[in-house]
């Protein structure tokens, strides 16, 4: 068996552990912006909440299964962030 397809798989989860993480974590930093409370708060907020993202993420990346579960997974929790993330890219604010 080649080393690549033997170790495939531990790539593709070190690569979302990385990087799918860190995006979960920017994004969840984002739409912190869109809770309905003062500006400052919410970027405490979302500072706070993104390093709680990342850890989750990366503990989500290595518990699953398979590595296509894993980055299922975290495209799955993205939508909603990029959702209330482009609210606040467009300027609006959820209420």
């Amino acid at each position: 068996m080649s080393t690549i397809v033997r170790h495939g798989p531990l790539a593709s989860r070190i690569v979302a552990a990385i990087f799918g993480g860190y995006a979960l974590a920017a994004l969840a930093s984002v739409a912190a912006l869109a809770l309905p409370m003062s500006k400052p708060q919410a970027v405490l907020t979302g500072m706070l909440a993104s390093f709680i993202v990342y850890a989750c993420a990366v503990i989500w990346v290595f518990a699953v299964r398979s590595a296509r579960r894993a980055w299922t997974g975290l495209v799955i929790v993205a939508v909603p962030l990029l959702l209330a993330a482009s609210s606040v890219w467009a300027g609006g604010r959820i209420s």
